[in-house]
Parts: C-alpha cells; sequence; structure tokens
C-alpha cells in the first residue's frame, strides 16, 4: 500500500503527501513544540528537511537560557501559543486556576490510522481505510495535566487535508479553554490575495478579493450562526492567480455557529493562517475528566487556479461529507408555494397549485410557511408544530395523501429553533428562551430563539416534529432558521459557563438533525437560514442541499451562485425559478434566463404556476425535461467559472462529466449594448482530441478548438447584410445554454 504519510523517526519530522499535496512539520530539539516547514504542491520524500529549518539570530525574546534561536515569534508552528516569546495571536488559550495563561504543550507521540473516525457529536468529513490516512499527534503541557491532539487526515487522491484538535483535562483542576483554533498554519511569504466571501441578506456569498497586508485581517461571525455576513471559508491566492492558473490554498470550515477566519502577516512576511471558534464570547470549563473537541477545518491546495481549488471542494464535499444516500442521487425537481401564497392559503388553493405541478412534470411539492398553529403572519405559532385546521381541514397527513395520489413526493417547511410568545411552548416554559430573564431579549421577525444548548428543549422540538413526520408522508423537509442569536445567555447554565451557550446551542442543532435522520433515514432534508444565512459544510453533512438566498432574481443570483461555487458544489446549492416581477428587486427577466441561472444548481420552482400562460408552461415543461435529463452531469461533473459577474456584464460557467463525454454551459448578459465587440468564451476540461457536436450547431469542434479559440458569441452574416438588421434582438438579461456531447467524428454532418 501507498505510504501517505511519512514519518523521520530520528529527526521527528512527519511528512503527508499523495503526489498531489505535501505537508511537513517536526519536532524542535530545544522546546518540544511543532514547527511548520513546507505546505503545498507535493515534494519528494527526503530522510531529513534539515535544510528547510530557519534560525537567525533576531532582536527578541527567547525560551531557552544562552541561546537567541529558540524564539517562536520567528518560527512558523503548527499550534502557537501566546506568551511564550510570540507575539502573534495563538492558536490556542488556557486560563489557569491561577489566572495565567502561560502554556507549553510538548510533544509526546503519535499514532497513524487508515481511514478517519467520526468526530463525537459534531458534522466532519468521513473515509474509508483506501480513501485517506489520518495521523495523531499527542501533546502534553508542561504546567498541567492537559493532553491536546492534533489530528491530520490526508486524503489519498485529493489535494486537501483536514485538521481539527481534542484537549482532555486528565488532572484534579479545573481550567477555562478561551481559545482552541481547529487549524493554525505559517506560510513563509506573504506574496498572497485574501479571498473571502461576503454579503447580507438576499445578496450572499459575493466576492472579495484584497492584497494582505501587514498585520491582521479577518472575516467572522459573532451571531451565532456562520451568518449571511461571511461564509467561513477564505482563500489565500498568489498574485498572479486567476480562475484557470496559479497558486492558491482554500479554507473551510465544517460548522453552522461562530466562527474565525483570520490572517497575520508579521513583520519578516510570515503569513498565519487560521480558522476555528470564534474566540470573542466564548468559554469553556475544562472540569477534571473533560474533554472539547473543536470542530474540523478543510485545507485545499491547488495550482490549477481558483476553480482548481473549487473542484477539489467540490470532491471533498461530494464524495467525503454529503450522505452517500444524496451524494450521488437524484434530486427531486420541486415547487414552493411561498412566492405563490405566502401566508394566505387553504387545501383547496394547495391542491390547485399541486395538480399544475404535476402536470407541468414537477415531482416534489413543498408547503412552506403558515400551515401550523395559527400562523396567519410572522408574528405567532412557531413552537406549535399542530396543523391549523383552518387551512388544513384534513391535516397534514390528509393533505398528504392527497398529493401523494397525484404522484408528487410532498415537503413541509419547519423553522425549529424559533418559539414565538403565545404557545404552548413559550407560556410553559419561559426559561426556554435564549435571553437573560432580568434583561431586554431583543426579538427578530417577530420570534425567539430557544435553548437548544438543553437536551430538553431539543427533545421536545423533535416530539413535536415526529409527531407530523411519523405519518411517513413527508419525504422532504425545509429546515429555516430565520434570525440570529444576539442576548447570549442559558439560563440552565452556572456564572462560568455562559461562554459555552452559542457551541451549545450549534451543538444541539445538530443533534435534533441527528434524532430526526436516525429514525427517518430517507429523508430529503435542505437547509435554509433566510436563504444563505447558514450556508456551511456542517449543515451540509445532514442537510445535503441549502437554500442559498431569499433573493430569486436571475441577475442577482449570478453573483450568489457564482460565489457559493466557489466551495460547494452545484448539488448543494438551492436554486430555484420564481415570477416576475422579481420580489425581492421587481426586475423583469425572461422565464428562459431565470431557468437557465437556476439550472446549475438544485432546480425548482417558486411561483404561482396557475397564473403562468400556456406558452410558459410550455416553456416550464420544456425546462423540467432538460434539467432532469442533464442532472447527473451538472451535479456530478466538474465545474469550472470562465467569466465573472463582479468583473464583466457577462458571467459564464460550465460542467464537464468526469469522462468528458459531454459539456452544459451557461453564458449570461446583464446588459444589452450598442454595436458590440466581438466576444469568444473560452471553455475548459474537455478532452483536447475529441470532437464536441454543439446542439443546434451544423458544425462540430475539437476540444482544443474550443479551449483555446472558444465559442464564438458573434455571427457570420456575409452575403446576408439585411438579415442582420432583421434579426431578433435579445435585449437586456440574455442568456444561452450550450450543451456538447462528444461523438466521432465521422459523424460529423458540418
Amino acid at each position: 500500500m501507498t505510504n501517505y504519510i511519512h514519518i523521520n523517526e530520528t529527526n521527528k519530522e512527519f511528512h503527508l503527501t499523495n503526489g498531489k499535496i505535501s505537508y511537513i512539520f517536526r519536532v524542535m530539539e530545544q522546546t518540544n513544540t511543532l514547527e511548520q516547514l513546507y505546505a503545498g504542491k507535493t515534494i519528494k520524500h527526503r530522510d531529513s528537511f534539515g535544510h528547510l529549518i530557519e534560525r537567525e539570530v533576531r532582536p527578541s525574546n527567547n525560551q531557552v537560557t544562552g541561546d537567541h534561536t529558540t524564539s517562536l515569534e520567528h518560527i512558523k508552528q503548527e499550534m502557537p501559543v501566546y506568551g511564550t516569546t510570540d507575539f502573534r495571536y495563538p492558536g490556542l488559550e488556557i486560563r489557569y486556576p491561577e489566572g495565567d495563561r502561560i502554556s507549553q504543550f510538548e510533544y509526546q507521540s503519535y499514532q497513524v490510522e487508515k481511514g478517519k473516525k467520526k468526530l463525537p457529536d459534531l458534522p466532519a468529513t468521513f473515509a474509508g481505510a483506501e480513501e485517506a490516512t489520518t495521523l495523531r499527534i499527542l501533546l502534553k503541557d508542561r504546567y498541567s495535566d492537559l493532553i491536546l491532539t492534533l489530528s491530520y487526515t490526508i486524503f489519498h487522491e485529493l489535494s486537501a487535508l483536514t485538521r481539527h484538535a481534542e484537549i482532555k483535562n486528565t488532572g484534579e483542576e479545573t481550567f477555562q479553554m478561551e481559545r482552541l483554533m481547529s487549524l493554525s498554519v505559517d506560510l513563509p511569504t506573504d506574496d498572497y490575495d485574501f479571498i473571502h466571501l461576503h454579503g447580507a441578506w438576499a445578496r450572499e456569498a459575493h466576492l472579495e478579493r484584497k492584497p494582505l497586508i501587514t498585520g491582521v485581517q479577518s472575516v467572522s461571525s459573532t451571531r451565532g450562526a456562520s451568518s449571511h455576513v461571511h461564509n467561513p471559508f477564505f482563500a489565500l491566492a498568489k498574485k498572479n492567480t486567476n480562475e484557470q492558473q496559479g497558486e492558491v490554498f482554500g479554507f473551510s470550515f465544517v460548522y453552522s455557529g461562530n466562527f474565525l477566519a483570520q490572517v497575520e502577516v508579521d513583520p519578516y512576511h510570515v503569513t498565519r493562517a487560521m480558522l476555528g471558534i470564534n474566540p470573542h464570547q466564548f468559554g469553556w470549563e475544562l472540569e477534571p475528566g473533560a474533554a472539547f473537541t473543536a470542530p474540523e477545518a478543510v485545507m485545499v491546495y491547488s495550482d490549477a487556479g481558483l476553480n482548481g481549488m473549487s473542484r477539489t471542494f467540490h470532491d471533498v464535499y461530494r464524495k467525503h461529507l454529503i450522505s452517500p444516500k444524496w451524494s450521488g442521487k437524484k434530486r427531486p425537481i420541486l415547487i414552493n408555494n411561498w412566492e405563490a401564497t405566502y401566508f394566505d392559503f387553504n387545501e383547496e388553493k394547495i391542491m390547485e397549485l399541486a395538480a399544475d405541478a404535476k402536470a407541468l412534470g414537477i415531482e416534489l411539492f413543498v408547503l412552506d410557511d403558515g400551515w401550523f398553529g395559527k400562523r396567519d403572519n410572522d408574528a405567532s405559532s412557531l413552537g406549535n408544530w399542530t396543523a391549523d385546521p383552518k387551512k388544513l381541514p384534513n391535516g397534514v397527513e390528509g393533505l398528504a395523501e392527497k398529493i401523494h395520489s397525484l404522484g408528487l413526493q410532498f415537503g413541509l417547511w419547519f423553522e425549529p429553533e424559533m418559539v414565538s410568545i403565545g404557545t404552548p411552548i413559550h407560556e410553559d416554559h419561559p426559561d426556554w428562551k435564549i435571553g437573560h430573564p432580568g434583561k431586554n431579549i431583543s426579538h427578530g421577525r417577530n420570534q425567539y430563539v430557544l435553548d437548544f444548548s438543553r437536551p430538553e428543549v431539543v427533545e421536545n422540538v423533535f416530539n413535536q416534529m415526529d409527531a407530523i413526520l411519523d405519518s411517513k408522508s413527508i419525504d422532504y423537509v425545509k429546515w429555516d432558521m430565520n434570525r440570529y442569536i444576539s442576548e447570549a445567555y442559558s439560563q440552565s447554565l452556572t456564572a462560568t459557563k455562559q461562554g459555552e451557550v452559542m457551541h451549545r446551542y450549534i451543538m444541539g442543532v445538530y443533534a435534533l438533525y441527528e434524532k430526526i435522520l436516525d429514525k427517518y433515514p430517507e429523508l430529503l432534508i435542505e437547509s435554509c437560514a433566510g436563504g444563505g444565512g447558514r450556508f456551511d459544510p456542517g449543515l451540509l453533512y445532514y442537510a445535503p442541499q441549502t437554500w442559498a438566498s431569499d433573493d430569486t432574481d436571475a441577475v442577482e443570483r449570478l453573483k450568489i451562485q457564482y460565489g457559493t461555487s466557489m466551495v460547494y458544489p452545484l448539488s448543494a446549492i438551492g436554486s430555484h425559478v420564481s415570477a416576475v416581477p422579481n420580489h425581492q428587486v421587481a426586475r423583469m427577466t425572461s422565464l428562459k434566463m431565470r431557468g437557465d441561472v437556476a439550472t446549475f444548481g438544485t432546480f425548482g420552482y417558486e411561483m404561482d404556476s396557475t397564473s403562468l400562460s400556456d406558452e410558459e408552461k410550455e416553456i416550464v415543461r420544456e425546462q423540467v425535461v432538460q434539467v432532469k435529463r442533464w442532472q447527473p452531469l451538472i451535479h456530478q461533473g466538474d465545474f469550472y467559472r470562465l467569466e465573472s459577474p463582479f468583473e464583466s456584464n457577462t458571467t459564464a460557467w460550465m460542467v464537464v462529466a468526469s469522462d468528458k463525454s459531454e459539456a452544459l454551459v451557461g453564458v449570461y448578459h446583464v446588459l444589452a449594448k450598442a454595436n458590440p465587440a466581438y466576444e469568444r468564451i473560452l471553455l475548459e476540461g474537455l478532452d483536447t482530441d475529441a470532437f464536441y457536436k454543439i446542439d443546434g450547431a451544423e458544425l462540430a469542434r475539437y476540444g482544443d478548438d474550443l479551449m483555446q479559440i472558444g465559442l464564438v458569441l458573434g455571427g457570420n452574416y456575409i452575403g446576408r447584410a439585411q438579415d442582420y438588421w432583421g434579426r431578433s434582438m435579445p435585449g437586456d438579461f440574455s442568456s444561452q445554454l450550450y450543451h456538447l456531447q462528444k461523438i466521432d467524428k465521422s459523424e460529423d454532418d458540418g
């Protein structure tokens, strides 16, 4: 078997490599702590990497008396600690019973394991013995009985590795852990741009790229969720890196709560990249015998540009994070009633919508918010998960039975983590609401957050949901979350444990997902948080698709879906066709463009289809047939971004089958231009020697031709100039899909 982890026992050096990536660190002689030596493109293993050690004498504090080269401020490290001669931000911070924060975690031993173990109570990537190898490094604190384990997993076929940390108190004293980052890596240069995804409600995942500065720059969340504002992802790309070429490191956090993604550049141009739980207002009591596991971080290296980084992330998450029940399984094309009815519906109206959806070829009908309690607006009933008899006289089960009788699957909306005033759960258990009982508790969307740090709250909500799901009539759940946590306080925790509320809360969310999926393993869940407010790898572990944004406008979605694809596979990106004028921006776009954008995602509809004209319904039928045919390609193929909506009036992307037998290209123009320049779209990922037939084109073309010359968007009007002036003008907001199929050259009729 190939050796993926090389260990130079004499030098105490560790080299993780798979022919694509190398990651090397060692145990330092004087301090017995871990020094980072190299991360990047694979290099050959050798008996010693001592030539990578850099130790010049610099003005500094030094740990070892008389030795002027033991300053950790000038050494690249695996898990840095502040104060013991390193003045940069640390990866670990412990407050001792005496009040100090002076730690020294020293190397003890290592262990190599085939495959990858499940993290306790946390989502994480998974891999069998033939897919990955894990290295565990055991460190012990010089000043206490705290044990720190650093885990590294390298995937055998992917240019990626994962990291997480675990700390255990094996002594008799209690400690306060104030910071434990999941990943810290020191890179020897600052020649990078910082790339991240930012936004707000209805404009999530906007791409931003800025040069690194000397000092600290970061993105984070303090909201109790990964948030609309920043995604738990960042990349460090060399200055000349673009979508198609150049070096880049990508970092992604498998977690759904508060996070910190931070880059610190020191005066000597060393770049420290960190990713983990946000230490702001975080604290964890480590009582005797207690242990804490930090969530997992994923690091990807690419020398094939941002597209190469993204394709690796897509492979990691499709193959090693999303449940195998769904990663390769066809997803149903759905229609959701929210923008069709909002809260104003009854069973008759729902059945009318469902019957029309069936006639259009749609496979799944989803009943959104408003079916429970007395929910006629957003000011009531959350936490009372019983059907409203006025709207559903036969209950959820009765409605589901009727929809199933049409030949459709049935889905239902829940917002399990929230509570409204006046509901039984709120009146019976006011202490189950997050917030201090003696201080103001803010509302968001007229709702409050249930204290999911309490197991009894999770159990209560599970029992309510279970009563609905137990009929076995629900095929799909849309799991929403529409407000952040502000006044983080739990009445069940002591004063010294209030720093644990945010993490315990998200652990409770994971626990509810686990309980539901343990009982209903075939249930398809789509996560949502007012759109993309909690679009992160943590939830993909449970819910294989996430509603990317409440903004369904096709033009806005170009940016949202382009940015989201930096990290997440198309099969995870919830994307729907909605009505116009668009409900978020009032823009008018064609049904064709709306469909062409939504095609590159999970695909569905968010509209009243009964209001469509016969011509529009025929377009919908064609879209449904088309997406059903292409879905395996879209969800399992290799995705390439070609033209960015953040840089141009034109957006283009494509997906290529893994065997390069077919491809689908989407080209979108936002505004029409007078007397435009000629335009070509260079394709990627094709077989250079293969012949490809393009739907609607007479002439087949070689793969190298399409990648070097591209799709020629201008027309040839030699001898027919009059046709040019009489041609159909696409106008603003136009799009075109190009389907390519590999053929034998003998089949070419051009």
